[in-house]
């Protein structure tokens, strides 16, 4: 897997020009989540389908 700087780097330089800043922090920060998503995933920490449509039930 690449580190979190290679991937970064390939994120924004994959990025179409013009990019504004914004952009940029919103690719950065979708792909954090992306990655502790799937890092949550492997250590099992995981909700089931039944578990989360009781908590959307709840709202």
């Amino acid at each position: 897997m690449p580190s979190l700087k290679e991937e970064a780097i390939r994120a924004i330089s994959s990025m179409p020009e013009p990019v504004d800043i914004d952009d940029i922090m919103y690719r950065l920060y979708v792909l954090d989540k992306i990655r502790k998503g799937r890092d949550a995933s492997q250590r099992g920490e995981t909700t089931s389908l039944d578990d989360l449509k009781k908590e959307v039930e709840q709202w």
